[in-house]
């Protein structure tokens, strides 16, 4: 039996990265903006810093004793934005190095490296085709990548998940806004609301068609 047909959900939640100096480390990402959730010591031979960015169901680890690769190894770590001039705009504000916007000369998602980089939006701002992107001070490689309408069953109903209550009560706007359109629509007031907004919550992320 398949891992789909046995209904088991496997999120990814930590992603490991190598740095050389986990002081500096530590300060870089807490300029982000990010929660500091764990900084434990158990001996001189092992530590573990946990940070979580922003709206993020997945967390950083860094630390000693935690991972045999190259400091600055990991590369092409993408942060999903709704907004990717604001979002650099933020960590230039913070004073952080972010390369300009970009976008990729074959369209949507883009190369290693710099290859085939071009300056500015994505021509149409399509969901997907806009980036910018950072390093920590080890050197490791971060892409914010701008997702305003996610690609049909990109997110399975199941793993619809808000970061904040923020996130939720306006997702519940959009719905409460969306159903009164839908009344408006078929002339008739709908009793079956909960279920409407469920429905519309979940196509939303799924990147789908509201409901009927």
């Amino acid at each position: 039996m398949s891992n789909e047909q046995a209904g088991i959900d496997m999120k990814l939640e930590v992603v490991v990265i190598p740095v050389s100096d986990i002081d500096r480390a530590k300060q870089f990402y807490a300029s982000l903006g990010w929660r500091l959730d764990v900084d434990l010591a158990k001996d001189d031979q092992f530590r573990v810093v946990h940070f979580t960015p922003t709206g993020s169901a997945c967390s950083v680890l860094f630390g000693k004793g935690v991972t045999t690769e190259k400091p600055g190894s990991v590369q092409g770590l993408h942060l999903i934005v709704s907004d990717v001039v604001a979002a650099r705009a933020d960590l230039v504000a913070r004073g952080v190095d972010v390369s300009e916007v970009f976008h990729d000369i074959g369209g949507v998602f883009h190369h290693a490296g710099v290859e085939g980089r071009v300056s500015g939006l994505q021509p149409e701002r399509r969901s997907y085709g806009s980036f910018a992107s950072f390093n920590d001070p080890d050197g490791n490689g971060w892409v914010f990548q701008e997702v305003t309408t996610r690609l049909p069953g990109r997110i399975d109903s199941r793993a619809t998940t808000f970061a904040s209550s923020t996130d939720l009560a306006g997702a519940l706007r959009r719905a409460a806004a969306a159903h009164g359109e839908h009344e408006k629509l078929t002339g008739q007031h709908d009793e079956n609301w909960p279920d409407w907004y469920a429905e519309f919550i979940v196509r939303e992320q799924a990147g789908a068609p509201r409901p009927a």
